[in-house]
């Protein structure tokens, strides 16, 4: 059975090169988003999605499960600035529940 530190590594390693690249910058960053946000020149609260996104991606990969393709899409419409983050999770709130309803 592999160590957490083994787990963790291929968690890592199981990330697109842009979130561990994320990842590492942050903790160049030691941990500031807003020192983030000001290198990368983009606003903190879109640091914050990029970190939620990646926390998301990370505890995935983690557990070995795949990423919900619709919250993906979502956040890719987010990120470019197409969809509010409000209107994203409302629409992936109401994504759950009709998928819930069917089964």
């Amino acid at each position: 059975m592999p160590d957490s530190r083994t787990q963790a590594l291929k968690a890592f390693q199981a990330l697109e090169q842009a979130d561990q690249e994320l990842a590492l910058e942050l903790v160049s960053c030691s941990g500031s988003l807003k020192e983030l946000a000001k290198r990368r020149s983009v606003s903190y609260p879109t640091i914050r999605h990029r970190l939620n996104r990646l926390l998301v991606r990370l505890e995935a990969a983690q557990s070995e499960q795949p990423l919900d393709p619709m919250a993906e899409q979502l956040a890719d419409l987010v990120e470019r600035g197409e969809l509010t983050l409000g209107g994203a999770k409302a629409a992936l709130r109401m994504h759950r529940e009709l998928l819930e309803n069917q089964t």
